[in-house]
């Protein structure tokens, strides 16, 4: 209830002085030199040569052109043109008028939030990176912090995969161990060989060398297990190839329901003061020879230069299936 006359509520607008054309009746709607569009005819007051007119019968309005009923002619002034508005626009809010009240739940959109804010429409796909921040309530205190300062440590991380699909290949490499991480790990699983009866295994490349070490005596190996139909082991003191599997793999096509898995740690290969030590731990079934084994082995360059690479592959023949997944620990 208002004591008085009740105030009016609306957009109220003065367009810009338009300029009569000879023969023209329509004319465009401008505001501070912006097009602006009218709710109708019926909420404008038009001047022409000092008297109104009555919206519809002598002016229409679509979008923001004003359309007279009958061209203009030389001589013709138009006024002024006002813009009553919506009676229910309450118009361009006030600076800091627009309190939490008077905002609609949910009403806000990820269009109209700034990308620093954590929310859905920010989503991170991959892990952080060390430099990116987290936000942590210190008592009460909402302060930043690096995930450097909160991962996990001596954890391995995955660093790569490689699947080989079905097919032929003759190794798999890893041509960088980065200084990242302190040792690796190799975990192979369903590897197969083209051809029955291969010995898988392994070389590595040292520090300033642009190929893998095949020398006649860079390895010594070692390894012992037991096998469904009896014991193995053996070892071999200067080879030419580090062996991961005392014994022979059977090939996919040879032996049905076949499977080879292995896990092969690299510790510490960039130490420059002693020799690479690896350590390997293999499992494997073979159907129709109604035999399953499992072994472990270790092993190790010859030499104190620091490890660059990993190559992997079959003594006498190619792989035809089989997942390389490399993962490194941090100090």
């Amino acid at each position: 209830m208002y004591i008085g006359k009740e105030p009016i509520v609306g957009n109220f607008q003065k367009c810009d002085a338009i300029t009569v054309v000879n023969g023209q009746a329509a004319y465009t709607l401008q505001v501070s030199s912006t097009n602006v569009v009218p709710e109708s005819a019926n909420h404008m007051l038009v001047s022409l040569n000092g008297i109104l007119q009555a919206p519809v019968s002598s002016f229409t309005v679509s979008g923001s052109t004003l359309t007279f009923a009958s061209n203009l002619a030389t001589g013709d002034v138009i006024d002024f043109v006002i813009l009553l508005g919506n009676v229910l626009d309450l118009g361009v809010p006030s600076d800091n008028t627009v309190s939490t009240a008077k905002i609609v739940d949910d009403a806000v959109t990820s269009a109209k939030i700034n990308n620093d804010i954590i929310s859905g429409s920010t989503e991170l796909a991959t892990a952080p990176a060390d430099t990116d921040e987290f936000l942590v309530s210190d008592a009460g205190t909402l302060k930043r912090i690096d995930y450097s300062l909160i991962k996990g440590g001596g954890a391995f991380e995955k660093i790569s995969t490689t699947d080989l699909g079905d097919g032929s290949t003759a190794s798999v490499q890893f041509n960088t161990l980065s200084t990242d991480y302190v040792d690796f790990r190799v975990i192979v699983t369903g590897l197969e060989s083209v051809t029955h009866q291969e010995v898988f295994a392994m070389y590595v490349k040292r520090a300033g060398q642009s190929s893998f070490d095949t020398s006649s005596s860079n390895y010594l190996w070692a390894s012992h297990g037991y096998r469904s139909d009896g014991e193995f082991g053996v070892g071999n003191s200067g080879d030419s190839i580090l062996k991961l599997h005392s014994g022979s793999l059977a090939s996919q096509s040879g032996v049905d329901g076949a499977s080879h898995n292995f896990i092969i740690d690299i510790f510490n290969p960039h130490d420059t003061w002693n020799k690479k030590f690896i350590g390997v731990q293999s499992f494997f079934t073979e159907g129709d020879y109604g035999r399953a084994a499992a072994q472990t082995g270790s092993g190790y360059r010859n030499s104190k230069e620091a490890i660059i690479g990993l190559e992997f592959l079959m003594t006498g023949g190619t792989m035809s299936t089989g997942v390389f997944t490399l993962y490194g620990r941090k100090q």
